[in-house]
């Protein structure tokens, strides 16, 4: 079929501002899909961060989605979790339900190499959270969780509550979620992971993962870890500067801050894996129907901005929004 002349596309246009934006498509060329998106998801702290201009400038190049049009702060078409369907291309691949890391748009043209099949056991619905399930899988192996492990993960977020639903999936690990908005224990719930604030948390804990992105959170994670145990820290702050207290028990009790970041591969791994089997795997968990409890909220595309602006100011109890597009006319 011939490409369509136009999509629509959403652009932050300066802090806090966005708009959606009618763009002139290319023509797909023989090694290429044309995808029009049935699902996006909003993953909310990177996002809100970008919506509001808080990219550092030392993060520009390293923080580009693919795809990504326009230059930080803004403009820039920005996002990385859609879901589409393959109306064009090589004939194997028409009709496909697939994956793509490609910003909020209602059709688009990319490479075959960027797509990647939704299994058939995993609702495209619920596909938008393959990306995030990326990030906690990174996490995980970030952590060199162990079996029969304490762990904490501070943060209800979507990455957050992902980690611990993987943690909770190895032998003899207990798991708690902590976070400081009780609108979130449902989901918990949903996940069978005990939900409790930062007062009710365990310590002496064995592993602590920050995913909250505020520093109040951090600091928590280093006030619950045990003796020598690691704090993965897995928000991003974007501009903003962090306060630890590292005075009191820091040093005595030997703690250890690592890093995560879903943009490179753990070391040990690297000789195996790729970020393409990375994204399998992803999906392939994503059949588990508890996961549905993480998308709180579903949207028309064309109600992005107002819910982007919502979303950087008062989350409130939302994880994962799901962007829903309308249909072919």
């Amino acid at each position: 079929m011939a490409t369509p002349l136009t999509a629509e596309a959403f652009w932050v246009t300066g802090a806090s501002r966005a708009e959606i934006r009618t763009e002139v498509l290319p023509t797909r060329q023989a090694d290429e899909v044309l995808v029009r998106t049935l699902y996006s998801g909003v993953s909310r702290g990177t996002e809100s961060l970008v919506f509001r201009g808080e990219v550092p400038v030392s993060e520009y190049a390293r923080m580009r989605a693919p795809f990504q049009q326009g230059e930080f702060p803004a403009p820039v078409k920005y996002g990385y979790c859609v879901v589409g369907k393959i109306l064009d291309g090589p004939p194997a691949m028409l009709g496909q339900t697939v994956f793509c890391l490609h910003p909020h748009q209602t059709c688009f043209v990319v490479p075959v190499s960027a797509v990647t099949e939704v299994p058939a056991a995993v609702p495209a619905a619920r596909a938008v959270l393959a990306a995030n399930l990326e990030t906690a899988i990174n996490g995980v192996w970030d952590a060199g969780l162990g079996a029969g492990d304490k762990v904490t993960v501070i943060g209800a977020g979507s990455v957050g509550c992902l980690v611990a639903w993987l943690a909770s999936r190895h032998p003899g690990v207990e798991v708690e979620l902590v976070d400081t908005n009780p609108q979130r224990a449902p989901i918990a719930a949903a996940l069978q992971l005990p939900f409790c604030t930062p007062a009710e948390a365990g310590r002496e804990r064995d592993l602590v993962v920050h995913a909250s992105g505020h520093p109040a959170g951090l600091q928590t994670a280093l006030d619950l870890a045990g003796m020598e145990a690691t704090v993965l820290e897995m928000s991003w702050f974007g501009a903003s500067e962090v306060g630890l207290s590292l005075g009191g028990a820091f040093h005595s009790r030997r703690l250890n801050i690592k890093a995560s970041q879903v943009g490179s591969l753990p070391a040990v791994r690297q000789a195996r894996w790729t970020y393409r089997r990375r994204l399998a795997l992803a999906l392939r968990l994503l059949a588990d129907p508890a996961l549905d409890a993480l998308i709180t909220e579903a949207t028309p595309f064309a109600e992005l901005p107002a819910l982007m602006a919502r979303l950087a100011v008062a989350p409130g109890a939302s994880v994962m929004p799901r962007i829903v597009y309308p249909p072919d006319p």
